[in-house]
């Protein structure tokens, strides 16, 4: 096996091995808030179970993942050495040790902070320092691949750098945009404050701050997906990319517009004017432009590869798709959740609508739908697309993928769709469970079991997915064709300037993030605002 393929699948089975296990806390807090007993069961032990669940699916899995298909993709797009090996397997280490202490600490009970750890509520330095460690190994992954995309450039001079590639560079550079709101959380606030050295610490400025990474983390989640809409499903699909320039100009608007939107989340926050939190708003809105070209442009994709197998008609070209291959199923799938994810996000950026469903089950219901539906499915996909050229053996047979696909989305509609509802009723989140001997609270019960069973859908999924690659690894070595990505309906040997590369961009991106963040912030440092005691978790209920 190649070094590049231990590097690549090194930093998958670490994130689907996590993935698993937070599958596992997901069914088990499911079963906490249902009428239905659940094992060993405390608050203490649910909000452990919470902190565990969110900061595995939100730091470790996409993290890694990324990271992993990152180095698959920097040498397949760019038909060249991977630079900075030993840097990367630096990273890699420096990773899995930040990994090991957060969660260590996590089980200790020491951490129940959930993944958003908004203070006054503070948990162990060591979740916090392990965390800053997994952060700082994605930024050496950040500067390889952004140093791959350099080194190939002036190789190639004039040359448009692949689209997979271009979009990978794109994700590592707004990953460096997107911690610097954490980082500097976590290192100014909450750290001195774990660690002792302050007993109060300003929310609001902690909220804004955090506000400021936690949208466009999402789009760091998602870039992978979109990576494969782009240059995997079309010719998995057996046709060609619609527009080059579609991909490129939508890869760039994510850049451009997912960063200075996270105040979205801070609607119902004292702290600031209406006048920056309609500007945000504003600016919210305008994420959904790259994904509507994205559903324009894939589809386009789609319906050349349709007709090119013999579809007739003015939809006939749907079903002549080979729906079989399990990239064509799980894109398909993917827009379908997409569509009811992304709709439920519009209901939250709203002004005005965002008070009905604030810090309610909805909520939930959207990211769950955005990120478990929409994304992840399609590191599914991803994953058995690669897996020969990076296990050397296929993964698990097409049917059993296939099947593998299907729970995860029937799972995930089953459990979101009661979520939405519940959340319109008024359930609210992060509470351990319900008295359902209170008669308003007892009709939640049959949509919260309805909610498990979709649950339990999910669990059978993740597992299934990853005995479907551990299987790979069972089987002699084969040959397989070399990969891949789709190619353009029309090919250029040219790229406009500022489409091949991000100068211009990060301009643009530092002049938004000033306009939207740069008085909400410096409002905490001019004047003198009350500050929260702390408050140190020691492993019982927040």
């Amino acid at each position: 096996m190649r070094s590049l393929d231990r590097l690549t699948l090194a930093h998958l089975w670490l994130s689907f091995a996590a993935f698993a296990i937070a599958c596992v806390f997901g069914l088990w807090q499911m079963l906490a808030r249902s009428p239905w007993p659940a094992p060993f069961f405390t608050p203490s032990n649910y909000f452990l179970s919470v902190t565990a669940h969110g900061s595995i699916m939100a730091y470790v899995l996409p993290t890694f993942f990324i990271m992993g298909f990152g180095y698959f993709t920097a040498e397949r797009a760019l038909d060249r050495r991977l630079p900075l090996r030993r840097l990367a397997w630096a990273g890699f280490g420096i990773g899995i040790f930040g990994v090991a202490m957060a969660v260590a600490t996590i089980l200790s009970g020491r951490a129940s902070v959930l993944y958003t750890f908004y203070p006054p509520l503070t948990g162990s330095v060591w979740f916090y320092i392990g965390l800053v460690l997994v952060v700082a190994a994605s930024w050496i992954w950040c500067a390889i691949m952004i140093v791959a995309m350099r080194d190939w450039k002036r190789a190639n001079p004039g040359a448009p750098v692949p689209l997979a590639m271009f979009a990978t560079v794109a994700n590592a550079i707004m990953w460096l945009w997107t911690t610097a709101g954490v980082g500097t959380e976590l290192v100014f606030q909450i750290i001195p404050a774990a660690l002792g050295w302050t007993d109060s610490v300003d929310v609001g400025l902690s909220r804004t701050l955090f506000s400021w990474t936690l949208h466009a983390i999402v789009y760091f989640w998602l870039f992978p997906a979109y990576i494969a809409f782009y240059t995997m499903a079309p010719k998995a699909a057996g046709g060609r990319l619609y527009s080059d320039t579609m991909g490129r100009v939508s890869f760039v608007l994510f850049l451009l517009y997912s960063l200075p939107v996270g105040m979205h989340h801070l609607f119902m926050d004292p702290e600031h004017s209406t006048g920056f939190k309609f500007l945000q708003m504003t600016l919210t809105v305008l994420v959904t432009v790259p994904t509507l070209f994205t559903i324009f442009t894939i589809s386009a994709s789609m319906e050349i590869a349709g007709r090119l197998r013999g579809g007739k008609g003015l939809f006939g070209w749907i079903g002549a798709l080979p729906w079989e291959r399990p990239m064509v199923l799980a894109t398909g799938l993917a827009f379908f959740m997409l569509w009811f994810g992304g709709g439920g996000g519009l209901i939250n950026m709203s002004y005005g609508m965002n008070a009905m469903v604030h810090n309610t089950s909805w909520v939930t219901a959207h990211f769950h739908l955005i990120f478990g539906g929409t994304v992840v499915i399609m590191y599914f996909a991803i994953a058995y697309e690669i897996w020969p050229h990076v296990a050397g053996s296929p993964a698990n047979s097409p049917a059993r993928q296939r099947l593998q696909l299907w729970l995860w989305a029937i799972g995930m509609m089953v459990m979101t769709i009661p979520w939405h509802w519940l959340g319109l009723l008024g359930q609210w989140r992060r509470v351990a469970q319900f008295d359902y001997t209170n008669p308003l609270i007892a009709q939640w019960g049959p949509w919260v079991l309805v909610s498990v069973f979709g649950g339990a859908l999910l669990l059978a999924s993740a597992l299934l997915f990853v005995w479907n690659l551990a299987q790979a690894h069972r089987r002699p070595a084969s040959a397989v064709d070399a990969f891949s990505f789709a190619r353009a309906l029309h090919e250029h040997d040219r790229a406009p300037r500022v489409l091949n590369g991000f100068g211009v961009w990060n301009v643009l991106v530092a002049v938004l993030m000033l306009a939207a963040y740069g008085f909400p912030i410096a409002q905490f440092l001019i004047d003198d605002r009350p500050a929260a005691l702390v408050h140190r978790t020691s492993g019982r209920a927040p």
